[in-house]
């Protein structure tokens, strides 16, 4: 089940002014109609929003324009923020939207609403990072956090650009998943050498089978051979003893007579 709302402004992933989208109930309960970001699609609210399109539009506009020149103003800020950390970077802790927010309004002397401050996670480790500030629905600027252990560890980061810890932390854990690459490519050579020992075995078991089975063919042919030409020379014996008594025969009839 959804429900149908009309965008009283672009919401990001959603839409843009004048929109009607269907979203969870919760999501329109609970944020969009509060924050008068939309109104309930309604006969009533399609009707007032098309009365007041212009209205809506031209404060859109002006806030629009108001929200790029304080971007400009803030644009590449760099805003520092000292933490306990341990020796790795690890915070003790974390840093979260409201930190940012509370930082940059001192660092720019101006109010900067928690709910301008988008973040995916809260922040953990020393470093620079960089930070979407949302002006308007149509306007960020990004600044970046400076998160260190100390004033002086924090110009350092600032001047160089690079994170003292972040980034030593970064390559421990990229030399960590190369050892780790190279310990499994090693195991699984180990593997193949293995395979292929194994299949050298199984290649060398199949050779001396194959011989062992030929040689007794080779035996089991000579023994037929063998007993052919026995045969045969029996056979040769007996057709020269027959000629023999039959040339007897007439001599000893001759010497009868």
């Amino acid at each position: 089940m959804s429900t149908q709302v009309i965008l009283l402004e672009r919401v990001e992933k959603l839409g843009n002014m004048g929109d009607v989208v269907a979203v969870k109930p919760g999501y329109a309960r609970n944020y969009l109609l509060p924050e008068k970001k939309a109104l309930r699609a309604s006969k009533e609210n399609v009707a007032y929003f098309d009365a007041q399109k212009k209205h809506l539009e031209a404060a859109n506009d002006k806030s629009k324009a108001e929200a790029e020149k304080y971007a400009k103003k803030i644009e590449g800020t760099k805003v520092s923020l000292i933490r306990q950390a341990s020796e790795s970077g690890q915070l003790f802790g974390s840093v979260a939207s409201r930190d940012i927010a509370e930082a940059l309004s001192e660092a720019i002397g101006e109010t900067i609403e928690r709910s301008m401050i988008k973040l995916n996670q809260n922040y953990k480790l020393i470093g620079l990072f960089p930070i979407y500030v949302t002006l308007h629905p149509e306007v960020k600027a990004e600044i970046t956090i400076n998160i260190a252990r100390s004033k002086e560890e924090a110009e350092i980061q600032a001047k160089t650009g690079k994170a003292l810890v972040a980034d030593a932390v970064a390559q421990q854990e990229a030399e960590e998943e190369q050892a780790e690459e190279a310990a499994v490519d090693e195991a699984l050579a180990e593997v193949l050498e293995e395979g292929a020992l194994e299949a050298e075995k199984e290649r060398q078991a199949e050779a001396e089978e194959k011989a062992v089975e030929d040689a007794s063919k080779a035996e089991e042919r000579a023994a037929k051979k063998a007993e052919k030409d026995a045969a045969k020379a029996a056979a040769d014996e007996a057709e020269a003893a027959a000629d023999d008594a039959t040339e007897e025969a007439p001599a000893e009839e001759a010497t009868q007579e």
